[in-house]
């Protein structure tokens, strides 16, 4: 089984609220792998809406994310592009 790790940064203006939650959730639903987004000390399950808005990710915060299982690397890519993107908002 993989396992990949790194840190993703929030670079839209709002931060993870509940558009950018559920475009993320939707997105990872694709993926078998169990993906984490630790912030804080608090880990959350990334394919949970109410789980991400609980993280209280503002902009510049940086977000720990894990991802574990047979397509680890591509859910960990689309996590990535994602915060990359600024979830589409600027």
């Amino acid at each position: 089984m993989t396992e990949i790790a790194g840190e993703v940064e929030v670079v839209n203006s709002l931060g993870i609220h509940a558009r950018p939650a559920a475009a993320l959730v939707q997105q990872l639903l694709k993926f078998d792998s169990e993906i984490y987004i630790s912030f804080k000390g608090n880990r959350v399950n990334a394919k949970s809406i109410m789980g991400l808005l609980t993280l209280g990710a503002a902009r510049g915060s940086l977000l720990e994310v894990s991802c574990s299982g047979p397509d680890a690397e591509e859910a960990y890519a689309a996590v990535a592009e994602m915060f990359a993107s600024g979830f589409g908002e600027a």
